[in-house]
């Protein structure tokens, strides 16, 4: 009995340690030879926004020989070194190549090199490359537009219209190699899988995980059930309970995991009631694409945001949850009255024999199951809030807690595997390579600059166009890609904007695209999940009718929203 509370035991430890250690595995350093009879010459290349230039070659001439005696690539962060195998008597010129770019030559003397070079190394000032527009320029924002008009015009599943998309590019792309033409370039395989942040792709999987155990407890439908026990048959009650536990549900989980498991039994409840399931459905989706604002691994939306602008669990919780609160309860108000004929007129309560069969569907199918789940959760939870200072990455809390959870719970790892939403991932995956696509080409560069130009150093300016034109933007093109593609551009404003280190215009974003989501049938993910079950269950939600209420709900709530992060940022600090 001992051991086998000990084995029970073993995955929680095992969690705690494994994050617990996190970050102190690595760190040694490496250790760097130099031969004393070659000039180490190193720099950095940026584009005209003070962006990084990868992939680029630099070659280097001395005394004006015309074969290079060294060659270099820069990396990721712009940096290259040049071993010349002697210093050079006159000059030493470098000549940089980048397709999408202009061709940089920089040439310096030979006394300069000595002058500046007390350490037999020479530092090559940062060198502007100016970028170009080329065929492959267009190739990847015509490719950009047609996956977004697919996506919006629902004319090819999304992830279909994401590969299709990096089809385009990479087809351009061998199709220069093969004809010799480097206008046709816009991106290779190897740039392209550079562009996959894969700590997306892991937290959304290993969270996956873990909601499928749980999903099997039948936990979610018993607090639906209890909604209904609470509000004792009330239907303008029971709707604020069902929009509450979809909030809660949807900032612990995700929006579109929440729906799948909510939908389902708000269908039965409202059925039983005699009441338009539709008014019960679309108030619950309204609301988790709200309250997922307020954490991490709330809203897709969120996750890219996070990981790319470095904003953790608990930053999101402080500076957002507040904002998300009020928003909610602007859409309670806003939903009671829109719906107060339907709530009026429902019947106020369900025949003995159909309250017996919703208790009947609503039970706990495995109570140890469950409570081992939530042990493993609510651990994960607290390394969320605490990532930061104990240096644990989001992802590998995802995937740690998810192993552990497997082995503990010891479930049936095929179906598991198959709870896993590979679908989305490999959308993600697609979409990140489409949108590195246009960011390689400089059509994000080209964006940024024009808000830049458009805003100046107005920070308010900035957040009112992100919050709202990203809402509409993410109502018209759905908020998953606009967001990815508008990351690097907030970026940009992020880094030229006087007081935007503070992040205020990522939380713009997060709240835009997430709320936006709101504005139509196809601005998030869970709306589209939510109209699929519901027409399966007879009760179609068209895109006129669900605009006719989520339009009026989004400039609602984000009103809300909007005032609270003005009020966090630039009246509080």
């Amino acid at each position: 009995m001992v051991l086998r509370k000990f084995l029970g035991l073993l995955p929680i430890a095992m969690l705690i340690v494994a994050l617990g250690g996190w970050g102190f595995v690595f760190g040694a350093d490496d250790a760097h030879a130099q031969d004393d009879d070659v000039l180490p010459v190193t720099g950095r290349l940026l584009d005209e926004q003070g962006q990084p230039v990868a992939a680029a070659s630099i070659r280097a001439f001395v005394d004006g020989e015309s074969e290079p005696c060294a060659e270099a690539e820069s990396q990721e962060n712009g940096t290259y070194m040049l071993a010349l195998p002697r210093p050079p008597e006159q000059t030493l010129r470098l000549e940089v190549e980048r397709y999408h770019f202009e061709s940089l030559s920089y040439e310096v003397e030979a006394q300069e090199i000595e002058r500046g070079n007390p350490r037999r190394a020479f530092l090559v000032p940062d060198l502007i490359m100016r970028r170009k527009i080329t065929a492959g320029f267009w190739i990847a924002t015509i490719s950009f537009a047609v996956m977004l008009l697919l996506i919006a015009l629902d004319v090819l599943h999304s992830t279909v219209a994401a590969l299709l998309g990096v089809s385009m590019v990479l087809g351009a792309t061998v199709l220069g190699h093969l004809i010799g033409s480097d206008d046709l370039l816009v991106i290779s395989m190897e740039r392209a899988l550079s562009y996959i942040d894969f700590e997306v792709i892991f937290l959304v999987m290993g969270m996956m995980i873990v909601i499928g155990i749980i999903e099997d407890t039948g936990v979610f439908q018993w607090l639906a059930f209890v909604s209904y026990r609470v509000s004792r048959g009330r239907a303008w009650l029971l709707v604020i309970v069902l929009m509450l536990i979809t909030g809660v549900a949807s900032a612990l989980l995700d929006n579109v995991t929440t729906m799948l498991l909510m939908a389902p039994i708000s269908l039965q409840i409202a059925i039983a009631m005699g009441i338009n399931p539709l008014s019960f459905l679309i108030p619950e989706v309204l609301a988790s694409n709200i309250a997922g604002i307020s954490t991490l691994i709330g809203t897709p939306t969120n996750i890219l945001i996070g990981s790319y602008a470095d904003i953790s669990f608990g930053d999101f919780l402080s500076n957002l949850t507040a904002g998300a609160v009020l928003a909610l309860l602007a859409l309670i108000a806003y939903v009671e009255i829109v719906y107060r004929k339907e709530y009026q007129a429902a019947s106020g309560g369900v025949s003995k024999v159909l309250y017996e069969k919703l208790r009947q569907n609503a039970r706990i199918k495995d109570p140890i199951t469950l409570r081992k789940s939530l042990v493993v959760f609510g651990v994960m939870m607290i390394f969320f809030l605490l990532g930061k200072n104990l240096h644990t990455p989001p992802d590998a809390t995802a995937m740690i807690g998810a192993t552990a959870l497997l082995i503990w719970v010891e479930p049936d790892v095929e179906k598991m595997l198959k709870a896993v939403d590979w679908t989305t991932l490999v959308f993600f995956m697609a979409l990140f390579m489409v949108v590195g696509a246009i960011q390689e080409v400089g059509l994000i560069s080209h964006v940024a600059m024009f808000l830049s130009n458009l805003i100046g150093q107005n920070l308010l300016a900035g957040l009112l166009i992100l919050i709202w034109g990203g809402a509409v933007f993410s109502a018209v093109i759905a908020n998953i890609p606009f967001t990815a593609a508008m990351l690097p551009v907030v970026g940009f404003l992020s880094r030229t904007i006087a007081g935007a280190g503070s992040k205020v215009l990522f939380y713009g974003l997060s709240v835009g695209s997430a709320m936006g989501g709101n504005g139509s049938l196809i601005g998030a993910s869970a709306n589209v999940i939510t109209a699929g079950i519901a027409e399966r269950a007879g009760y179609p939600i068209t895109y006129s009718r669900f605009l006719k209420i989520g339009a009026p709900a989004m400039i609602v709530t984000i009103g809300a929203a909007t005032l609270w992060l003005v009020f966090r940022f630039f009246v509080i600090g």
